[in-house]
């Protein structure tokens, strides 16, 4: 990494790797660091990744040519995984990785108690969105803290200069629609979810905007289908003001790509650094064409400047869109040729799109071409070839290059034997009579290796050593990362060593020479091979409760009308669907409602706060401690350290930090919890295992919307409303749904804060399977009535705790909807 005086911070460009070639490609092209993912526990699980003897070739690979080496180990752990998962933190810890990347805090709480001189980074999966985050992550061991990628420069430069704790900023490739960590989308769809590694990206796929009466909001317009797929993050024009900002850490998302992609844009932001800190910031053309090139939904700097909108989206193509290269100027009838007047240079083995007005594209490869009659092998901008065309082509179609053979080749440069960057080593070789011969290595750090033969020198009977002999065995280096450089010879006359022991004091130089250039860069930590920590306790016998009901309200009105149902508990506030404002006199008449009822009742917060809500925050602690509630719910990081800091409150850990298994159980009691809400992901078996585990009381949800994603961007406000234009008109007059290919409808609602949340098609209901929950031993059911109307919050609420008293006999749940994961699970 390279050092920074202003900031007093390193810089360091991190590049993803999802196979062999492609760590290669990151360490050739110049990167600092890389991330890559184990075959488990890691958030792309669909990449190649590394087994475990790969991992340790790889960590070998990487320290040699001084890289730092991160894991993911960014997914939510099951109870009945965490054998694997000590064991396999046991290996990162003794192989040597430089750091691990991790979301679920059960898995940080093991790691620290398990492997605490393993170092830890706060994976963008954490939603870590302001310093108070940052300081959570912190106290809590970690030494980094990836931030959401929704973050402003304005925010990120706050945050730097504001914590000792490294900061990591994504620079570069797809960005999700949905702030990380918080996105249920996958999994609620198709069973496959991105917290757990394996993410179906239904965000790629088309969408109608439509109102409650299914009309297409954006027929007739220019908007295309794509409406949750956005750009691709390039920070290549900002990346001065990001350095300024004080980053220390710079990543490229792209575990799931070819290694030459990562070659191409690992090798531009190299040189892009290199030039700021040489004090002349300059990207040349052919960089910003080159990662276009390689791969681009068109791009984007997402929220680090302004607030996009659509222009923030790739609306009309969710994947790879090449580069234009030209227009169909002619057609030869018959013939299946075409006449192209070209933009950009063309050349043979380029792979082409032709952007067709029916049936959307049909591609080529250009394999011949010609210029005037002449076969000719490229051709520039402003020119015009012949090439063969696919059918379905027109006059004035668009040519698009999606494979570009010349960056291809030189992609290619960056990994494989031909790429290998091997380290010089001068060694100098001593034969003295009667001693063992030496070789002694020294790289260009000053890190030496010995060797010494176990044959004693002795008198030549035939052919002397000389120094061509020394040279030719002393510089066979091939199967090593090392180059012979200078070599010094000291021989005596006419004394003879065998061939054979000449290459074993060279093979233990080299090795030495390894230890030594390894212990250097990267100290060897003490290895631990015993788990000697309780994975999970033992299931406890827990006597059976009558389960408390919960409800999650907006509204005074709601509230009131849960109450009056025979709701035991209110939670109030938080995400605002159905109302823009709640007043400190709202939260005071909920306060006066609870008491009157003689229930409970408690404050709930957003699940992402900005930097700048730090101190609103802070104030709404200290106002909710004068109004005594009985808790307070926290859905996010830094709202958690925010009340730590300001209230002596009980908190409730909410479902949106993601709790899976006992260990985050464990980690939040500890932090202070009171109690948790489980989940949306677990099945009922599992919420039955953690009931029997857990430290302190668990709720879950069993009615209500489930929300899908939170996102930052807004489809209402960015298509209807002009929010790229700098305000919003549509100011959410009207109800708005995302439609699918399979005609789901999932009601878009937009917060107080502007930030949309999609829920999902049908409401969850547990009401025929709410004995089976309670047994379990959940002791609060909750009904999320924010997307109710009163009536309806009301009837929710009777209806539930009729069931729970055994008043309603309920043997089938609501008609319209769905028992979520509890009987199916996730991938």
């Amino acid at each position: 990494m390279v050092n920074v005086m202003k900031h007093n911070k390193t810089i360091e460009l991190l590049a993803p790797a999802g196979s062999w070639e492609a760590l290669e490609a990151a360490v050739n092209a110049g990167a600092d660091a890389v991330y890559m993912g184990g075959k488990a526990f890691g958030a792309r699980q669909y990449a190649s990744n590394f087994d475990r003897e790969e991992l340790t070739r790889a960590v070998y690979f990487a320290h040699m040519h001084r890289v730092r080496l991160y894991i993911t180990v960014n997914t939510l752990v099951d109870d009945a995984e965490m054998p694997e998962l000590a064991d396999y933190l046991l290996f990162l810890n003794n192989v040597g990785v430089d750091g691990i990347i991790v979301q679920d805090m059960g898995v940080i709480n093991l790691a620290r108690k398990l492997v605490p001189q393993l170092p830890l980074h706060a994976s963008t999966q954490m939603t870590v969105t302001s310093l108070a985050g940052v300081r959570l992550c912190a106290e809590n061991g970690m030494e980094r803290a990836v931030l959401a990628r929704e973050l402003s420069i304005k925010d990120i430069k706050t945050i730097c200069n504001s914590t000792d704790t490294e900061i990591e900023v994504f620079i570069h490739g797809a960005l999700c629609v949905c702030y990380s960590g918080q996105c249920l989308m996958s999994s609620l769809i198709g069973g496959r979810s991105g917290n757990r590694g394996r993410c179906a990206q239904p965000c790629r796929l088309p969408y109608k905007l439509t109102d409650k009466n299914g009309r297409d909001m954006l027929a007739g317009t220019d908007a295309g289908q794509y409406l949750l797929s956005p750009k691709d993050l390039n920070t290549l024009e900002i990346l001065p003001q990001l350095i300024d900002a004080g980053v220390t850490s710079y990543k490229i998302e792209g575990r799931m790509k070819r290694p030459e992609y990562v070659a191409v844009v690992v090798d531009a932001y190299r040189r892009a650094i290199d030039s700021y800190l040489a004090g002349n910031y300059n990207v040349p053309q052919q960089d910003f064409e080159n990662i276009e090139q390689i791969f681009n939904r068109d791009f984007t700097t997402a929220y680090m400047v302004s607030r996009p909108g659509r222009t923030m989206m790739s609306d009309r193509r969710p994947n790879n869109r090449g580069v234009m290269v030209g227009r169909v100027v002619k057609l030869f009838k018959g013939e299946n040729k075409a006449a192209i007047k070209l933009e950009k240079k063309l050349s043979l083995g380029d792979g082409l799109e032709f952007w067709v007005k029916v049936g959307g594209r049909v591609g080529t490869t250009v394999n011949k071409m010609t210029q005037n009659g002449q076969e000719v092998t490229s051709a520039l901008p402003g020119t015009q070839v012949v090439i063969d065309i696919p059918n379905g082509v027109r006059m004035n179609d668009r040519v698009f290059r999606t494979f570009d053979a010349e960056l291809m080749a030189y992609a290619g440069k960056f990994y494989g034997e031909k790429a290998k960057r091997r380290i010089p080593v001068d060694a100098v070789v001593t034969a003295k009579l009667g001693q063992p011969l030496t070789v002694l290595l020294t790289d260009d750090e000053g890190s030496t290796g010995f060797g010494e033969t176990n044959f004693i020198t002795e008198t030549a009977r035939k052919h002397a050593l000389d120094e061509a002999a020394v040279r030719k065995q002393v510089d066979r280096l091939g199967t090593t990362e090392y180059v012979l450089n200078n070599l010094t010879v000291d021989l005596d006359d006419g004394v003879m060593v065998p061939m054979s022991e000449i290459n074993e004091a060279r093979r233990m130089a080299a090795e030495a020479l390894d230890a030594a250039r390894l212990e250097a860069f990267a100290p060897k930590r003490t290895e631990k091979h015993k788990v000697d920590v309780q994975l999970v306790k033992p299931e406890k016998n827990i006597p059976k409760k009558h389960a408390v009901l919960t409800v999650r309200t907006d509204t005074v009105g709601k509230a009131q009308a849960a109450l009056s149902a025979g709701a035991d508990y209110i939670i109030f506030g938080g995400d605002l669907f159905s109302t823009k404002i709640v007043t400190d006199a709202d939260y005071a008449k909920v306060a006066e409602l609870a008491a009157q009822y003689g229930k409970k009742w408690a404050p709930g917060t957003p699940r992402i706060i900005s930097q700048g809500q730090e101190e609103f925050y802070a104030r709404q602690f200290a106002k909710w401690q004068q109004l005594n509630p009985d808790a307070v719910y926290i859905a996010n990081n830094s709202l958690w350290q925010i009340a730590k800091e300001n209230c002596t409150l009980p908190l409730w850990a909410d479902m949106a930090l993601n709790i899976y298994n006992s260990s985050c159980l464990e980690f939040w009691h500890e932090a202070g919890a009171k109690g948790a809400v489980l989940s949306a992901e677990l099945t009922l078996k599992q919420i039955e295992h953690l009931c029997a585990v857990s430290p302190m009381p668990l709720e879950c949800l069993v009615q209500g919307r489930i929300e899908m994603m939170v996102s930052e961007y807004c489809a209402g406000g960015s298509f209807l409303g002009g929010l790229d234009k700098g305000k919003c008109s549509f100011n959410c007059r009207e109800q708005l749904f995302l439609n699918d290919r399979k005609d789901a409808s999932f009601p878009l609602v937009t917060d107080q804060n502007c930030r949309m949340h999609v829920l999902n098609a049908h409401d969850l209901s547990l009401l025929a399977n709410l004995k089976a929950v309670q047994e379990a031993g959940v002791e609060r059911l909750l009904i999320d009535a924010r997307y109710y109307s009163e009536e309806e919050t009301a009837q929710m609420a009777a209806l539930y705790k009729g069931v729970m008293n055994g008043e309603i006999r309920q043997e089938e749940n609501l008609p319209h909807t769905t028992r979520g994961h509890y009987f199916r699970g996730v991938l």
